[in-house]
């Protein structure tokens, strides 16, 4: 099914309360630990947490929430940046599979492999014909690791308004806590806000074998509802259990 963000509210919808709707969330992040347990001690699946979107969309604030109970022998977080000189002289995904998770781990991505079909098509370094051709080997990549390794690949794109996002690139330059987070390049995403839609559009319209998890993200409550549900749902659809001492 064809996604159309500019059709999609970056809001909860109205009927949901926001404490009850917290204490919901709760009780998935309490139920988080145990099955994180059963996934490393089964060592029969792994997965990978793909979390993207625009600056300031709240994805650090979005790992620390969901994601600060878990294990850390089990869980590693991984932030993409610029690609070095090196990582340059391989092909884009060089990078990206080296890090993807063993049987047993959960791996967050934040940002991705995606990167390279978003800034670079925004920035006119790639032309449509590398994005298509980008967009297949993302497919098989994706494809290799989730039926070759057991990966169970979750997409989480943080929708946000491009209202929200300017209010959010401020309070980083007003908040004394939040200055650490302030890059003046940042602006220039707003600025091209509708250059990063249409490449996101073309990212759903390409890659989405593997289904995008569109997460309204201008409420952080929501936005840490959606994916701690999704998450918690997907671990419990495996029904793990432990491995039992096997009797010689």
């Amino acid at each position: 099914m064809k996604i159309d963000i500019s059709k999609i509210s970056t809001r909860a919808p109205k009927d949901f309360d926001k404490e009850k709707t917290k204490r919901l969330t709760q009780k998935y992040l309490d139920r988080l630990p145990e099955l994180q347990n059963k996934l490393y001690a089964q060592g029969k699946f792994g997965y990978l947490i793909i979390i993207q979107g625009v600056d300031a969309s709240g994805k650090d604030g979005v790992v620390k929430a969901v994601f600060s109970g878990v294990n850390p022998a089990g869980c590693s977080v991984t932030a993409w940046k610029a690609p070095t000189e090196e990582e340059r002289k391989h092909d884009f995904l060089w990078r990206i599979h080296d890090q993807v998770p063993e049987k047993g781990m959960i791996k967050i991505f934040n940002r991705s492999h995606y990167e390279d079909v978003l800034v670079t098509r925004v920035e006119k370094w790639i032309d449509t014909k590398e994005a298509n051709r980008r967009f297949k080997h993302i497919n098989n990549f994706e494809s290799l690791i989730s039926e070759c390794n057991n990966t169970i690949i979750l997409k989480f794109y943080l929708h946000i308004s491009k209202e929200e996002q300017l209010e959010r690139l401020d309070e980083r330059i007003k908040d004394p806590s939040k200055n650490w987070k302030y890059n003046p390049n940042d602006i220039n995403v707003n600025n091209k806000w509708d250059a990063y839609m249409n490449a996101y559009d073309e990212v759903f319209d390409n890659c989405n074998q593997i289904p995008w998890i569109i997460v309204p993200s201008d409420q952080n409550w929501y936005k840490e509802h959606i994916i701690a549900k999704t998450l918690v749902e997907s671990m419990e659809s495996l029904k793990m259990t432990y491995p039992k001492i096997t009797k010689k």
